[in-house]
């Protein structure tokens, strides 16, 4: 499909091939931002926009990236309205984040009235790759892009209580029963049928596993690999730890509603306590410290780009 255009978009390609990215680093448009409310996250904003554009022009000076232009963007929501690009990290807020795109490009009046269901299985936004490579282009060098991270272990350990501490009908017949047959010693029929009672050490062992029984998930992929951020040139970085008021300063950025302002609520499981430090501490204390320390690696990249502490 892509061969008629071949020359057409050379030029887009190989711009996302070399070493040479990313390109400088654009000043943010503020001009829709009023008062000095904002002073400190916008402060926190550039620090965070320079460290990044800085690790990258070294990290990528050592390493080339050969990837394909289609996939680089396959995790990119559109939302043509307010011309924004939001690259999807799950257990990073992402849920509210849709639901937020679905009311600024005019397909719910309120974020509070979507439902989990609705905004991951609806197929109400757009994805970058859905596309022309001229589409792709176009957005990418005038659109608002923006990735909202996490720290990588609170992530992993979010990511491991939702899908394997609740009934789950797709990761337990998947991912458990292939989990808990590789890695189980003596796991009893009940175990291996249902694919039920991952224990986070499995998981891990999974996880780090080069020969894995089960293909990698977006709940657990790097940030690194989800959403190229040395590749794309993201205008904003948000943080899952500062989540409100980065979204809400993103959202004056970008000219959305007064009255719009990003949901507070927990998407599923909300009785349950928020993956904090603390619960991230009482899970790393089932793991070796050879395992633990695999674990950092495995997300080493994402620590670095996003300047997060090492556990």
């Amino acid at each position: 499909q892509l061969s008629g255009q071949q020359k057409m978009s050379e030029s887009p390609l190989s711009q996302f091939r070399g070493t040479n990215l990313p390109p400088g680093l654009h000043p943010l448009n503020k001009t829709l931002v009023k008062g000095s409310e904002w002073k400190d996250v916008d402060s926190t904003q550039e620090k965070r926009r320079s460290f990044l554009h800085d690790f990258c022009k070294k990290y990528n000076s050592r390493k080339k990236l050969q990837t394909h232009l289609v996939h680089l963007v396959s995790r990119i929501y559109v939302e043509d309205r307010h011309k924004v690009l939001y690259c999807e990290v799950p257990k990073a807020g992402c849920s509210n984040w849709k639901r937020v795109l679905m009311v600024l490009n005019g397909l719910a009046a309120s974020a509070h009235n979507i439902s989990h269901d609705d905004v991951h299985y609806g197929k109400h936004l757009r994805r970058l790759d859905s596309y022309d490579l001229k589409g792709i282009y176009t957005r990418l060098n005038t659109y608002t892009k923006t990735i909202f991270v996490r720290d990588p272990m609170e992530r992993l350990v979010s990511a491991f209580r939702d899908k394997f501490e609740h009934p789950n009908s797709y990761y337990h017949p998947v991912f458990g029963k292939a989990i808990i047959k590789k890695y189980r010693l003596n796991a009893n029929k009940e175990a291996l049928k249902t694919g039920s009672g991952v224990k986070f050490k499995e998981f891990i062992q999974y996880l780090l596993d080069s020969h894995r029984p089960v293909g990698m998930d977006i709940h657990w992929e790097q940030v690194s690999k989800l959403c190229y951020p040395c590749l794309i040139n993201y205008d904003f970085i948000g943080k899952f730890e500062t989540l409100e008021e980065d979204a809400n300063y993103f959202l004056r950025l970008v000219g959305a509603p007064a009255e719009l302002k990003f949901p507070k609520f927990k998407d599923r499981h909300s009785s349950d306590e928020r993956t904090s430090a603390e619960v991230v501490r009482q899970y790393l204390k089932e793991l070796s410290k050879e395992e633990r320390q695999l674990a950092y690696d495995f997300y080493y990249l994402d620590y670095l780009m996003f300047n997060y502490t090492s556990p």
